[in-house]
């Protein structure tokens, strides 16, 4: 009996560790870096995946658990991640040149949830290296509750504020995303 509830527990680690691993895929590789995201509760809603290739770097990222339809995704410039702010820890967007959206290095295609929560995304971007999103005050992962439209708003549309033609500060500085539904630390 002793021998039976033994391999059972030997299992059930085995198991564990394998979910673990699964879960933040690639953390123990050479130069690869991941961000495990949570919601503002804490719980693991998926993670993105960042390795060098060649003179780009090769982004994954899955998510669950998010309402169905487009979400900004972005790299932002602080690595903390307090859902107790709505994640406004994160700061901006990460754009070492100090561009408009649209052109922020941390802009990253959309993630298209789909109607069971569910979210894959899979490129390649020379915007950034993992090197600089592992700098000393770090960066951070950020999946918005709404699209991201990158700042295109047509010229023949006044903003509401100032009625100047074309896209607002606010559209200019965060696409329109919206809040933040979840974050990520950018780690090895």
């Amino acid at each position: 009996m002793r021998v039976r509830a033994r391999q059972l527990v030997l299992v059930g680690v085995l198991v564990l560790l394998g979910g673990i691993l699964i879960t933040r895929v690639g953390q123990a590789e050479e130069g690869v870096a991941v961000a495990t995201l949570q919601d503002a509760s804490g719980a693991d809603i998926g993670w993105a995946r960042f390795e060098p290739d060649g003179d780009a770097v090769h982004v994954k990222a899955r998510a669950y658990g998010l309402t169905p339809g487009f979400h900004g995704f972005h790299v932002h410039t602080l690595g903390v991640c307090d859902g107790a702010v709505g994640f406004t820890s994160a700061g901006g967007h990460y754009t070492p040149a100090g561009a408009t959206h649209a052109h922020h290095a941390g802009d990253m295609p959309s993630l298209l949830v789909k109607h069971d929560g569910t979210a894959e995304l899979d490129f390649r971007t020379d915007s950034f290296t993992v090197d600089e999103l592992l700098d000393a005050d770090g960066s951070a992962v950020i999946v918005h509750v709404g699209p991201d439209n990158f700042g295109n708003i047509p010229s023949r549309y006044l903003s509401s504020a100032t009625l100047i033609p074309g896209p607002d500060a606010t559209t200019l500085a965060t696409g329109d995303a919206g809040a933040r539904a979840a974050c990520g630390v950018v780690e090895v």
